[in-house]
């Protein structure tokens, strides 16, 4: 069986990671490790990816086949106010998984590189091409460029195969509500609940973005690493975009709920760009195609949220 080991498997991209190869009956043996619990400890390990002798015993003791780097600070929006924090995880952290990958010898592994890295882009800059200069103006930004360049460099020194997905915004379940449409379903959650006023809090609704459902974003990044070239960039993406002001809409719509909406200076963000929309040509070049429409991932993480708040998990 092919050993897959997931760093960062209790976030929300890793658990999904863990589901999908899990789901392949008799092919993967998933191990994972988080400096938090999954919620099950078959296979799983407590680790910071910071502590690189303990990350090195981990991988030694495993000796995976893959691994899928997903531990990071992984929130663009708070990068500002973790800035060190961010830079330490994201850089040294993914410093470490490296070398301790490249110690095993030649594995395949997988790093979770950003739409971010793009940076100060303009509207007549999308869709975004692989090949356009990057331009990070976030921390967050900045840590993900150092990272994919990192993989880059150990692909070339050490000829380790280093995978680059640039992941453009996910969407699913078991997510924090640090973007958008994590707030506004868990805010219409709480409402519905009546654990809350009917009033939605806002930052700017006019942004358009390229939104992917998790279960299709690992699927695409599966591919990458089956069919992919390593040391290259490739859009993890749909090459759709959509407007935050719609997303509210159809998220208040699948609520069934009446609200009212209001401007929050809270969530605001410092850098923010008009459009966020990816070429997704490369990855769908290697046989990916999206499954979920953006209503089906809009009702998949309602539905998730109102659990949550049933359960007091908000």
């Amino acid at each position: 069986m092919t050993k897959v080991m997931i760093t960062g498997i209790a976030g929300m991209v890793g658990s999904h990671f863990a589901q999908m190869y899990k789901d392949v009956d008799g092919v993967y043996d998933v191990y994972g490790l988080d400096i938090k619990s999954p919620g099950y400890e078959k296979n799983f390990f407590k680790c910071d990816i910071l502590e690189r002798d303990e990350l090195m015993r981990v991988f030694d003791q495993v000796k995976p086949d893959i691994i899928i780097h997903m531990a990071a600070q992984a929130y663009n929006a708070i990068s500002w106010d973790c800035e060190h924090l961010t830079h330490m995880t994201n850089i040294i952290g993914s410093l470490n998984v490296l070398h301790c990958a490249n110690m095993l010898g030649r594995i395949k592994i997988l790093l979770a590189c950003s739409s971010a890295e793009y940076g100060n882009i303009t509207p007549d800059d999308c869709p975004l091409k692989e090949n356009l200069p990057l331009r990070p103006f976030t921390p967050y930004g900045v840590s993900k460029v150092a990272m994919e360049m990192m993989g880059y460099q150990y692909h070339v020194n050490y000829d380790l195969p280093v995978y680059l997905p640039r992941m453009f915004i996910h969407v699913g379940i078991g997510h924090q509500p640090m973007t958008a449409i994590q707030n506004f379903a868990r805010q219409l959650a709480l409402i519905k609940a009546g654990k809350a006023d009917p009033v939605m809090r806002v930052g700017n609704l006019s942004t358009q973005r390229d939104f992917i459902d998790t279960r299709d974003g690992v699927t695409a990044m599966n591919v990458l690493v089956e069919k992919g070239q390593p040391g290259v960039p490739y859009n993890i993406c749909n090459g759709l975009s959509h407007k935050i002001s719609d997303i509210l809409h159809s998220l208040i719509e699948i609520s069934n709920v009446e609200v009212k909406i209001e401007q929050d200076e809270a969530f605001m963000r410092k850098a923010d760009e008009p459009l966020l929309l990816g070429n997704a040509e490369r990855i769908k070049s290697l046989g990916y195609s999206p499954k979920y429409t953006i209503h089906q991932t809009l009702e998949y993480v309602f539905d998730n949220w109102v659990y949550r708040v049933s359960k007091g998990e908000y």
